[in-house]
């Protein structure tokens, strides 16, 4: 590594000097400078038109005219070097020096200290301690003491001045000293305060990215809006289940939700909280709740969006959680008596001497043991939670084999179940599970239709652009009624006296599984469940 010269060194030094003196001093400064060049100037007016009349230059004019020009200049070179925003405390010290060179110059030509203007080294010294937020100060002002008690030491000598004058230049110089420790004083507490501001600015602005953070990564929508409804800040959420909030340049409410625009406009107008509520529903799953952002509620509000089938989802959850828990120990232990229950049973039915309504009560007591092992699998088929094993295979041959299979195990005629082919199309599915699903699907179907040809349908179409496969299952039947179409897929509800409430339920689990959805559709007549898949 080369060794660098004294010059290259001295370069760095004032280089990184620069890079460390704020622009602000540098403004500052060319202020300050501003200042002394307006004062030489007015000085000069000062002497030019009412020379006769004021003392500026009663001992010689011509040297307070020339000293005065060159305090002017002075100032003019003092910008030209300013601009090279190098050595900041040299230049303010060259600045400092040259206002004590000629305000005394200036004092001498005036007739001394009765001239009053060593007055001006006060605002020259509380300036340059301002600038420098106190650093030097002090040192300014002994420097301007023991000029002006040098310039009165000489007119005494020479001119013979009165030697009681030293007593005003002895107050002159207290004056020196106490502005500069003012100036000082207040430059401390004025560097202490931008240092605060500073520290609380780094603060605010990392709470404002910890808040904006936090805000993006909440499940819940937030929008924020003012007075005029015009969106400040959204999260990705709020962007996910209302969409188009941000757009470029100003985005206004009314213009991406008018729905929920119209709620927020009566909401801000209503100063007392009387007429709008806090809380509404925007259609059938987005919930909305308004916080004001400031006391009065024109200001604007902050908009909470909640996703409601994501919390009826997670409320399900929660709840299938504690049932499963529950129910797996109960069907456990329910098997055993259970099993002894329908074996008992079974041993009466064979005894040769059994009355009819004994036979009654034994049928009774069989379909309903049947009943309760049917409603235990299928618990325990909901605990297991089974993962899918997906192939791919021709929907159309799979559903002939199962309707075959369905109507004998059902015996019913072969007309009853009737097949709508599109095409052979093929699927990705679990087979059991496809199985499971059709047998819950068909034997609802069943249930509740008139059993005549073509009473269950069983509808194949292909559905978004052929990457998807519709399967749609129909019966002639009254259909679902309205008022209990929300909890078809809630567990344990049913409709049918000898049902479990868990078929439908199991169905709807095994299609999410296999990456399908399950779906009751209105139709005219009978019930319409969809089973929607990926096409193979």
């Amino acid at each position: 590594m080369d060794a660098l010269t004294p010059s290259a060194t001295t370069e760095s030094r004032e280089a990184g000097h620069a890079r460390r003196t704020p622009e602000a001093y540098w403004r500052s400064l060319q202020l300050f400078n501003g200042y002394r060049l307006a004062a030489a100037l007015l000085l000069l007016m000062a002497a030019a038109f009412w020379g006769s009349t004021l003392q500026f230059g009663s001992r010689d004019m011509r040297l307070f005219l020339l000293a005065a020009s060159g305090y002017a200049a002075f100032a003019l070179a003092m910008f030209a070097v300013i601009r090279t925003r190098e050595r900041f405390t040299w230049q303010l010290a060259i600045q400092v020096g040259g206002d004590i060179a000629f305000v005394v110059l200036l004092m001498y030509a005036s007739g001394g200290l009765s001239s009053g203007l060593g007055l001006l080294l006060l605002t020259s010294l509380a300036a340059a301690g301002l600038v420098t937020r106190g650093q030097l100060t002090l040192f300014f002002a002994a420097i301007a003491t023991i000029a002006v008690l040098l310039e009165h030491t000489y007119e005494v000598l020479r001119f013979s001045e009165s030697g009681a004058q030293y007593a005003q230049a002895g107050l002159l110089s207290i004056a020196y000293f106490a502005t500069a420790w003012l100036a000082h004083a207040l430059a401390t507490r004025s560097l202490a305060s931008e240092q605060l501001a500073a520290q609380r600015e780094i603060d605010l602005a990392n709470m404002a990215q910890v808040n904006q953070l936090v805000i993006q990564d909440m499940e819940h929508g937030v929008i924020v809006v003012d007075g005029a409804g015009i969106v400040r800040q959204v999260n990705t959420a709020a962007e996910r289940m209302i969409g188009g909030m941000r757009g470029g340049g100003v985005v206004a409410l009314r213009d991406r939700a008018p729905a929920l625009y119209a709620q927020v406009e009566s909401w801000l107008r209503d100063q007392q909280g009387h007429e709008s509520p806090d809380a509404f529903e925007i259609g059938a799953n987005l919930r909305a709740r308004l916080v004001p952002v400031a006391p009065r509620r024109g200001a604007g509000a902050v908009i909470f969006l909640e996703d409601m089938a994501r919390i009826r989802a997670e409320a399900r959850q929660l709840k299938l959680a504690a049932l499963g828990r529950l129910t797996a120990n109960i069907a456990h232990e329910i098997r055993n008596p259970l099993g002894a229950i329908s074996h008992a049973a079974e041993l009466l039915q064979e005894e040769p001497e059994v009355s009819a309504g004994a036979q009654r009560l034994m049928t009774i007591i069989h379909d309903n043991t049947r009943r309760l092992d049917r409603m235990i699998n299928d618990v325990q088929t909901l605990n297991r939670g089974e993962r899918a094993k997906r192939e791919r295979f021709h929907l159309g041959t799979y559903l002939r084999g199962f309707v075959e299979q369905f109507n004998a195990t059902e015996k019913l005629a072969s007309n009853v179940i009737e097949l709508h082919l599109a095409d052979d199309v093929q699927v990705m599915f679990d087979r059991d599970h496809l199985n499971q699903v059709l047998w819950n699907l068909c034997r609802n179907a069943l249930r509740h239709s008139r059993r005549i040809p073509g009473s269950i349908r069983l509808e194949v179409a292909r559905t978004g652009r052929g990457n998807a496969v519709k399967l749609d299952v129909v019966d002639d039947g009254p259909g679902v009624p309205p008022e209990s179409r929300n909890k078809l897929f809630e567990p344990f509800f049913t409709t049918s006296p000898g049902g479990t409430g868990l078929g439908i339920y199991l169905a709807r689990e095994i299609c999410e599984a296999n990456g399908a959805a399950l779906e009751y559709v209105d139709s005219a007549g009978g019930a319409r469940f969809s089973v929607t898949c990926a096409a193979g």
